[in-house]
């Protein structure tokens, strides 16, 4: 059974036992959370959401919080030889789905 949530403004595909990253969720290393937003429960018989499925949760562990992968960027005007550099930094959680309710 797979399951497709809503967090944070996007949609993942998730199974049981998947580690996936979404975006900075509060919490701190091995709290449990529940993701309630759920649009479609995949497997035998899918169900779909009108806009979510009733009564469907996915509760996962929470493994890490951190920061991603340095995005660098760069901006150039060339009429003023104006240059800028700048990086940053996206804080995001890492979660492993521990189970998919219907």
């Amino acid at each position: 059974m797979y399951a497709v949530i809503r967090a944070g403004g996007k949609q993942y595909r998730v199974q049981e036992n998947e580690t996936i990253t979404l975006d900075k969720i509060e919490g701190d290393a091995g709290d449990t959370i529940t993701l309630g937003e759920v649009l479609f429960l995949g497997g035998d018989t899918p169900r779909f959401g009108a806009p979510l499925v009733e009564g469907a949760k996915v509760t996962g562990k929470i493994l890490r919080q951190g920061k991603g992968k340095k995005i660098h960027g760069f901006t150039y005007i060339k009429v003023k030889n104006h240059q800028r550099h700048y990086g940053h930094r996206q804080h995001i959680t890492q979660i492993r789905i521990e189970k998919i309710e219907a």
